[in-house]
C-alpha cells in the first residue's frame, strides 16, 4: 500500500530515505490520478523493501505541492538522496513508470 505523505512527514519519508521514493501528487476530483492510482499501488507492492511509493493530496498539502511547483496531476516525482531525479506529469502506462524507478534503483 502507498504512504499517505503529507506536510509533517514528508522530510521524513521522502527526503531522508536511504530508498528511492515515488511521489504521486494527485486530487480526489482529478480524473486522470483515478486511472494512476492502481498502478501506484501495484508498484508500491512489486517495490517493497526496494524503494518507497507515496501519494500527496495536493488539496490537502499544498506546502509540499508549492515547494516543487507542483501544476497540473497526475504529476509523480522520482527522488533520490533527497532530490527530485526524474519527473512524470499525467497519465502512463505501468512500464513507464517502472522503468523511471528502476533507473534509481541501480
Amino acid at each position: 500500500m502507498a504512504i499517505e505523505i503529507n506536510d509533517s512527514n514528508f522530510e521524513q519519508i521522502v527526503m531522508k530515505s536511504d530508498k528511492p521514493v515515488l511521489v504521486d501528487f494527485w486530487a480526489v476530483w482529478c480524473g486522470p490520478c483515478r486511472m494512476v492510482g492502481p498502478i501506484v499501488e501495484e508498484l508500491s507492492k512489486e517495490y517493497e523493501g526496494r524503494a518507497v511509493v507515496g501519494k500527496v493530496d495536493v488539496d490537502n498539502n499544498p506546502n509540499i505541492s508549492m515547494n516543487f511547483g507542483i501544476r497540473n496531476i497526475p504529476t509523480l516525482l522520482f527522488f533520490k538522496n533527497g532530490q527530485v531525479v526524474d519527473k512524470q506529469v499525467g497519465a502512463v502506462p505501468k512500464a513507464v513508470l517502472a522503468n523511471k524507478l528502476n533507473a534509481q534503483l541501480s
